[in-house]
């Protein structure tokens, strides 16, 4: 009877708080994002921001300098000038 409910915070500690964490960090690097900064999505696509409205931007991408519009959630990293801040 002791071991179950000893599970319930084990499992808290180490499965679900870490996720918690991690998806904080990344809605704060989307919302530090700006025109200018070098992104990667998801899908492995990297360029650089152009314009950004509420839930998608515009981003150009080389070689030749095609511009793709793409969903914020779907940015998985962004490189600015001071240095890499994503996952």
């Amino acid at each position: 009877m002791l071991l179950p409910l000893l599970l319930i915070p084990v499992l808290y500690l180490v499965m679900i708080r870490p996720q918690q964490k991690r998806q904080k960090q990344w809605q704060e690097m989307l919302a530090s994002i700006k025109t200018g900064d070098r992104v990667t999505t998801a899908g492995g696509i990297r360029g650089i921001i152009l314009s950004i409205k509420d839930d998608t931007m515009i981003i150009r991408v080389a070689p030749d300098g095609i511009k793709l519009e793409v969903a914020k959630s779907a940015i998985a990293s962004v490189t600015t000038q001071d240095g890499p801040s994503g996952t």
